[in-house]
């Protein structure tokens, strides 16, 4: 196989070295061995083709990495498998203004792509803490969601068009950008959020929307978290949304330390809300904190008065993986029904603090959509293979309590290495029979991203 490689590919872009095997070997995930045979470096589709086509033909397998600031292990090789990075297939390709669609190599970093957008007067919605060096087609192999979902949707609503190579190297264009297109199956909805386990994303036509508006940041306190989905639903009545974030206090006091950042509220409360809404919409969504504070459930709140002070207040919520990220924490990216979420809440907080009481439990999320993130934090004294180990060992009782809500193990992480074991909690026997079904389909050597998704 690697022999094949350096004859389709000049030798500076097929790599064997243990420092070049290690880097892209992995995602943000710590806690998989790492050990790929090669990383490669593929420039055009034709050589993506190419390699795919080895690949089948020599029996191996390939992982695909883009940013690789995955939380689930879904770009991580650990069976000898070729690496086949895409940071070398990172230009935009061309711009529609009147479709206002972008065509985009998968190695397009976000943030570069939203630079893009703004050049032109246009924005692209989706964004995460991550933008600066996530990739396009990691994005659309995970469905990536972020912070502005709620007013916004995930990735996969900004998708137009994708070009792919299949697991047998099959080049496909699909949908091409067209708005509508009433002839069959949608294939390209396979590819977004198939991490990868169907074929490589080469292309992609992204939409682009209107610039979003000045905005203004309102960070709220709140003793009781049962009391959110009232709060939301107020400010819903009174201005239209962007964000609706929350964290715990102990999120905050992470982020706070970590960063030297001030604090948002002068006493200190069990939870937090962060509102983002349109400049202009000051007195409606004061005067519906007015009303939250005069019910009892919020206790405080700033309000942003400029671009500066905004930015600092989303920084409370957008440092906080950073902030905990040195103590290793073991992640859960779960989502139920938005009138679900302040009882599930309870409900997980209770089986973690009864199987572990001794482990910090740091809660951020977009209640907004739905979606909680669960870090339990690791002790300093606890080695990090026993702390994977007794947390893994929760994960069956956590996710029946998903799974009795009907909701989802992964929201916007994926499912890779980490969640795989634990898939039948939010899709049904039968579903994944026709999920591997195409899987055969698409990739039936097995050769791309194996041992992702299911086993």
């Amino acid at each position: 196989m690697i022999e094949g490689l350096r004859r389709l590919l000049p030798s500076s872009r097929v790599s064997t070295a243990a420092a070049d095997l290690e880097v892209w070997g992995r995602d943000w995930t710590r806690s998989y061995a790492v050990n790929p045979s090669a990383v490669v470096f593929p420039e055009t589709v034709d050589e993506v083709v190419a390699i795919t086509r080895l690949a089948n033909a020599e029996g191996g397998s390939l992982v695909p990495s883009g940013g690789r600031t995955g939380l689930s292990g879904g770009a991580v090789a650990s069976h000898g498998e070729v690496v086949v990075s895409f940071d070398r297939m990172n230009r935009i390709l061309g711009f529609d203004p009147a479709d206002r669609t972008v065509r985009c190599q998968p190695g397009v970093v976000t943030a570069a792509l939203h630079d893009f957008a703004e050049e032109h007067g246009l924005a692209y919605p989706v964004d995460f803490s991550s933008s600066g060096s996530s990739q396009i087609g990691g994005n659309v192999a995970t469905n990536a969601g972020g912070i502005r979902v709620i007013r916004y949707g995930m990735t996969r609503d900004w998708i137009a068009g994708l070009t792919v190579v299949t697991g047998t190297g099959e080049l496909l264009t699909l949908n091409q950008g067209l708005v509508k297109n009433a002839t069959g199956y949608d294939l390209r909805h396979l590819f977004i959020g198939s991490e990868g386990t169907l074929g490589f994303i080469v292309e992609a036509d992204v939409l682009l929307a209107d610039p979003p508006s000045p905005s203004r940041v309102m960070v709220i306190g709140l003793e009781r978290f049962a009391d959110i989905l009232e709060v939301l639903t107020r400010f819903q009545r009174s201005v239209t949304l962007s964000a609706f974030e929350f964290f715990s206090e102990l999120a905050l006091a992470k982020v706070v330390a970590h960063r030297d950042l001030a604090r948002p509220l002068a006493t200190p409360t069990a939870f937090y809300a962060l509102l983002e809404f349109p400049a202009g919409d000051e007195q409606e969504a004061l005067a519906a904190f007015e009303d939250t504070v005069g019910e009892g459930w919020v206790n405080d709140g700033v309000m942003s008065q400029s671009d500066a002070q905004a930015r600092s207040l989303w920084a409370l919520r957008e440092g906080i993986t950073e902030s905990i990220a040195q103590q290793t924490p073991y992640k859960n990216d779960l989502a139920v029904r938005i009138s679900d979420v302040p009882a599930f809440l309870d409900d997980v907080d209770r089986y973690v603090a009864q199987h572990y009481p001794d482990f910090e439990i740091c809660w951020f999320g977009h209640i907004g959509d739905g979606n909680l993130h669960l870090n339990i934090l690791k002790p300093a004294e606890l080695p990090i293979d026993q702390f994977h180990e007794r947390c893994h060992a929760i994960s069956p009782g956590l996710f029946e309590l998903v799974q009795a809500r009907g909701g989802s193990i992964s929201a916007e992480h994926g499912v890779g290495l980490l969640k795989r074991d634990f898939l039948s909690y939010s899709r049904t026997a039968a579903e994944i029979d026709i999920m591997r079904a195409v899987k055969r389909a698409l990739d039936p050597n097995g050769v791309m991203n194996p041992g992702k998704l299911f086993a």
